[in-house]
């Protein structure tokens, strides 16, 4: 550790939510895990993630749906500190503290988006000048979104969903996201989608070109065009006042809408910021959703706003 980082006893990093615009689910393999083929995209709605040189490890949680995240080991950024301290040896320990405005249990990786802020901030807090590789290798070690956060942007995942290519996107997409304040489980939504799929042949998860080409040019309607997400059935089977939600949204204007990652928020593609405020004044009179969120294309990841 140089003289420098050793005087940095406070690391603010910030990190996106992501969406994905296609998420393919291949079958279901010896490991319980799926093969995906899945096209990520950042979006402008952040955590904040505080870490500060401490005595022991903890960790407190504020802002949106703070009540149900747990604060102890089985967080996914305590064992992100955790996994950084023991891979390199370091004696610290830091207190970790979130400001959530990304949605908990919401299919937008905010748990994910968490532990790869985590171990930014430890990196810096300790010193330890780790590249991107290897923080992506560690990200990996955590769960299939985290790399993804540290890379932001628009990428393309495979295997598990944690081997990323950056992928050449132009445009901004503007999103309305409906919440719903009851989460879905991904291991329950995944077990669903399979429990569908059972008698049917499943192919192996391959990318959409028309997505990707339509990312690649800035094609707002290509994109809506292209727009799937393997797991959206079984998200709507398990709650399915969601399909409500989505029809309605159609009808008032939204280029597209689907299920989020593993659900249950909903994501309307929206030709504009002031299509996308329109629809969620129309949504909110309603009562098919519990909030409502603004949205547009981000192309950073996990980044630092201050060391100290």
């Amino acid at each position: 550790m140089t003289a420098s980082s050793a005087q940095i006893t406070r690391v603010s990093v910030r990190v996106p939510a992501k969406v994905n615009l296609e998420l393919c689910v291949g079958p279901r393999r010896a490991d319980g895990f799926h093969d995906l083929a899945t096209t990520f995209h950042a979006v402008d709605l952040f955590d904040e993630v505080d870490v500060t040189s401490a005595d022991e490890f903890s960790l407190t949680v504020t802002g949106l749906g703070a009540d149900v995240v747990p604060c102890d080991e089985s967080n996914l950024a305590w064992r992100a500190a955790q996994l950084m301290a023991t891979s390199y040896g370091v004696d610290g320990r830091c207190a970790i503290a979130i400001r959530k405005a990304i949605p908990v249990a919401g299919g937008m990786a905010g748990g994910s988006a968490d532990a790869a802020a985590t171990l930014v901030a430890c990196d810096a807090l300790w010193g330890l000048g780790l590249s991107r590789a290897t923080l992506e290798e560690l990200a990996a070690q955590l769960g299939s979104d985290v790399p993804f956060a540290l890379t932001g942007g628009t990428a393309l995942g495979t295997g598990r969903g944690e081997k990323i290519v950056p992928v050449l996107a132009t445009g901004t997409y503007h999103w309305l996201f409906a919440l719903t304040h009851e989460g879905l489980s991904t291991p329950a939504v995944y077990a669903e989608c399979d429990r569908l799929r059972e008698g049917h042949r499943v192919p192996e998860p391959s990318p959409s070109d028309g997505l990707l080409a339509s990312v690649r040019s800035g094609d707002v309607h290509g994109v809506a065009v292209a727009m799937h997400n393997d797991l959206e059935p079984a998200a709507l089977s398990l709650m399915p006042r969601l399909r409500a939600l989505m029809e309605f949204g159609l009808e008032m204007g939204a280029l597209n809408a689907m299920v989020s990652g593993s659900g249950p928020t909903v994501a309307f593609l929206m030709a504009s910021r002031k299509d996308a405020v329109a629809l969620r004044n129309v949504l909110a009179a309603g009562d098919l959703a519990d909030d409502y969120v603004l949205a547009a294309s981000t192309p950073h990841g996990a980044q630092i706003t201050s060391a100290s």
